[in-house]
């Protein structure tokens, strides 16, 4: 069974596991404009200008199921997504306070770690050296519904039990990975989802600011 939910705000939650594209990274833009070359390699659905908004409050299993992606491509997709970024990285920057947020978690005694489907070059390449440095654990290469298994490994890693934990994401899966694992879940709104569809999942926080993370946790 699911660990009660943590305080959210109080001293208690010593583990911030971070999503990372629309989340710390300010990839969005980036992804819409390869998207549909990336359609065109793989054979499915190109994503028209007046879709955007509509595909930003679906979950990850209504995209693919709209744009027609065959699902034993998605492993091919992402390897080839990351290699996309990593030859467009010097165009991708961290979202304003990003890292000067990691540094007040850091300061505060918090385990900061990262779980993405992106690879550890590319993560650590936007961040910078200072704030990639501030990251103990990175989870990257996870599968696009491989998340919750990469949070559980986070909570080996540490020893921090999952009620003194958090996931911090920008899309509906990155809620419903911290659920499984019985940790709280904060979903921020300036991703790549649409605050109307994060909202509709409840996650315990939902953020509209960078600045507000450090809310989360005490000290």
């Amino acid at each position: 069974m699911p660990s009660r939910k943590p305080s959210i705000g109080k001293p208690s939650i010593r583990l911030a596991v971070f999503d990372f594209d629309g989340t710390l990274a300010d990839s969005f833009p980036w992804f819409m404009a390869v998207l549909n070359g990336v359609a065109d390699r793989y054979g499915f659905d190109r994503v028209r200008a007046e879709e955007v908004e509509r595909l930003r409050g679906y979950d990850a299993r209504q995209i693919i199921r709209h744009l027609r992606v065959p699902g034993w491509k998605l492993p091919f997709i992402a390897g080839h997504m990351r290699r996309l970024m990593a030859r467009d990285i010097d165009g991708i920057r961290p979202f304003d306070g990003v890292p000067e947020m990691l540094r007040a978690l850091d300061g505060r005694g918090v385990t900061i770690a990262i779980v993405s489907s992106n690879s550890v070059s590319n993560v650590r390449r936007v961040l910078g050296p200072e704030a990639a440095g501030l990251v103990a654990h990175y989870g990257c290469g996870s599968s696009l519904f491989g998340k919750a298994a990469k949070f559980r490994r986070m909570l080996r890693l540490t020893g921090i039990p999952a009620v003194r934990a958090i996931g911090i994401g920008d899309e509906v899966r990155d809620i419903d990975a911290a659920r499984a694992v019985g940790i709280g879940c904060a979903a921020v709104t300036w991703g790549y989802a649409r605050a109307d569809a994060l909202a509709a999942r409840n996650p315990d926080r939902l953020l509209t600011r960078v600045e507000d993370i450090a809310g989360l946790f005490g000290g």
